[in-house]
């Protein structure tokens, strides 16, 4: 999935202090996709004093709605592309030789590395589209790694009375996806059932979110276990707190269980991970250190760079998204701070 904000403002992610748990919202942001689809999306994540939650740093929610997210060839660098379809097909393919179709509740999981280039089209015309494209940054050590791709149709699921998720990315308890992953990660779908009360553990070091899809939840108030490190550590979170379908809800650190309730029942997504130390930029559909980073992969796509980015199948070059020309200011990661 690609970025196609025409004029991509450059994305400050620093590293943060942990916050010890909290409770704050971030709203989504709606941004338009443009061109004859009038695609919409509602990006949740980078926020600009969010930027990452553990190694995700960025989130779009789009649909349900009958326009396709057809999207043809871009290029990534330095990050893995999460595909998660609630509803609708979708067809995949890449500059690594992949061509395959995920279905709600399958898993597209696309390692950029160094450098790859792939496509997204829906299946059907006119069938309507709804789901999540996520991405996590590749840690230093991985960044350049050669570029891969794996499907899952098969997902473990964790359970407990009232609640059910599909843990499609890292570890939740003691049950843990397959896809390959990088960093200490979590993601999961939750369905919490009408009138129910469960309680998930969580491995206290991590930070974590959760996003309503649909219905309404209630997120259990929570008490420090003193891991964080921020303004915001050992702080008491005393009051439940209710979650409306559309925000990110930031849990910060310091929480070893998570107890959620929910009157008409509940869909959402549960996002964590070990807290991401280093700097990192984004700038369109690139994660790097550098601006020199950014430069180097977008002038290799736009010279048709075949070794880094070589062509799709099925596409052509004229299909091939341009990259938005770069600001008038030098991309910069900027040094570490607390949130």
């Amino acid at each position: 999935m690609s970025n196609l904000d025409a004029n991509p403002p450059e994305q400050d992610c620093p590293a943060k202090d942990d916050p010890g748990p909290v409770a704050e919202f971030h709203e989504a942001r709606d941004v338009p996709l443009g061109g004859v689809r009038g695609v919409h999306v509602m990006r949740t994540l980078p926020q600009r004093i969010l930027p990452t939650v553990g190694a995700w740093c960025f989130l779009d929610h789009f649909g349900p709605q009958a326009a396709a997210m057809n999207v043809n060839p871009h290029p990534h660098i330095g990050l893995q592309t999460v595909t998660w379809p609630f509803q609708g097909d979708v067809r995949h393919r890449d500059s690594v030789g992949s061509d395959v179709v995920v279905r709600p509740r399958q898993l597209n999981i696309m390692t950029a590395g160094h450098g790859i280039a792939h496509s997204e089209f829906g299946i059907e015309p006119g069938q309507i589209g709804h789901g999540l494209q996520l991405w996590t940054a590749l840690p230093a050590e991985h960044r350049d790694i050669a570029p891969h791709f794996e499907q899952h149709r098969e997902l473990p699921v964790y359970e407990v009375p009232g609640l059910r998720a599909l843990v499609f990315l890292g570890t939740l308890d003691n049950v843990t996806s397959p896809a390959t992953t990088y960093s200490p990660i979590l993601g999961a779908d939750i369905t919490l059932n009408p009138g129910a009360t469960a309680t998930i553990p969580l491995t206290n070091y991590h930070e974590h979110a959760v996003m309503v899809i649909d219905g309404d939840l209630t997120v259990a108030a929570a008490t420090s276990t003193g891991t964080g490190t921020g303004t915001n550590a050992n702080t008491d979170t005393d009051t439940d707190t209710a979650v409306p379908p559309g925000p990110l809800l930031y849990l910060g650190t310091g929480r070893s269980e998570l107890t959620l309730t929910s009157r008409t029942g509940a869909h959402l997504i549960l996002l964590g991970g070990q807290p991401f130390r280093e700097d990192i930029v984004m700038w369109w559909n690139f994660v790097a250190r550098t601006h020199e980073d950014i430069e180097e992969a977008r002038n290799d796509w736009e010279k048709r760079n075949t070794e880094r980015f070589p062509d799709i199948a099925g596409h052509t070059v004229a299909e091939r998204i341009p990259a938005p020309p770069l600001p008038g200011v030098r991309l910069k990661a900027r040094g570490r701070g607390a949130r």
